[in-house]
């Protein structure tokens, strides 16, 4: 490197950098334009009542919000000693524990059934995934209808005489079959994407290596959704969480036989707005937040671990 070079190089690469630093703030100052009603919609609708359901759990708040005082942890030695509490977590997370590896299955199955039937493909898409869009209410009403002992169709059908939402064996079973029908369409979306993204030559070379279906399945397919069916399982583990609708809906807005369907969010809403407990109320939601945090967290983890070996 000549002697110019030498001198001028420092003051190229300083000048190359305010350059850059120059067009970030100028892509800030118009992006910001455009990041900004989502910003304030966002702070107004999300971090505002969140920030606000942190303090009302350190308060003895109604639900007037009138005259409440400052009390510390009380609520949270509360919740923590809180039979009704704990069955309540249990619900949801039985709930979870059935619905979960449930679901998954049934959807990778009906993709893979979607995927590969030639005749009629879009009709049995069509079908598989319907049902996602009918709001809760419709689905509960329905299947509520389906359930009842004396009009419904199941019995029927099977010919048995199941009390299906009167018996605590049988409430939230009843609960997770409609639920699996209702919500397995958008797990399905999920995995038919993923299906149609495989290279089809890697199925070629298998097939002319003599691999069969279950070897091509178990060696390409299930190693290629890998990452879909880890998404799939962190959203339904979410979702299953914080199960209410349908619960509520099918239990005519009660909390079953021997408050055997009372979920976690159901039992929130009746200490917040039936015992008028706004302080309480955001205690116990300020505690299934942090689980439903690290929940993810774990998720978040799981994969980050999963993509570093993955690169190596």
């Amino acid at each position: 490197m000549t002697t110019a070079e030498t001198v001028f190089a420092p003051a190229r690469a300083k000048a190359a950098a305010d350059s850059a630093t120059v067009r970030r703030r100028q892509g800030f100052q118009h992006g910001g334009w455009f990041v900004a009603p989502f910003l304030v919609l966002f702070t107004l609708f999300v971090i505002w009542p969140l920030l606000r359901g942190i303090y009302l759990s350190f308060t003895d708040a109604n639900i007037t919000g009138a005259g409440a005082s400052f009390i510390g942890l009380d609520n949270y030695r509360e919740a923590l000693k809180d039979p009704l509490m704990w069955d309540a977590l249990g619900h949801s997370a039985y709930f979870t524990l059935l619905v979960v590896p449930c679901i998954t299955v049934l959807a990778f199955l009906l993709a893979m059934l979607a995927h590969h039937i030639e005749r009629g493909k879009w009709l049995w898409r069509l079908c598989f995934f319907v049902p996602f869009l009918l709001p809760s209410t419709v689905a509960g009403n329905l299947w509520q209808w389906l359930f009842n002992p004396g009009t419904g169709m199941i019995n029927y059908i099977f010919g048995i005489d199941t009390p299906w939402l009167t018996d605590k064996s049988f409430a939230m079973l009843a609960i997770v079959i409609e639920t699996l029908w209702w919500t397995v369409g958008f797990s399905f979306l999920l995995y038919l994407a993923a299906l149609q993204s495989i290279p089809g030559h890697l199925y070629e070379a298998a097939k002319l290596d003599g691999a069969g279906a279950w070897h091509r399945m178990v060696h390409i397919t299930l190693p290629m959704l890998r990452n879909i069916t880890g998404l799939v399982i962190a959203l339904q583990i979410l979702a299953s969480l914080q199960v209410f609708d349908q619960a509520v809906v099918m239990m005519d807005f009660g909390p079953g036989p021997e408050n055997s369907t009372r979920t976690f969010v159901q039992y929130t809403l009746e200490e917040g707005f039936t015992s008028y407990r706004v302080g309480y109320a955001s205690a116990i939601s300020v505690i299934f937040f942090v689980i439903i945090a690290a929940v993810a967290l774990a998720r978040m983890w799981l994969l980050r671990d999963r993509t570093e070996e993955a690169s190596r």
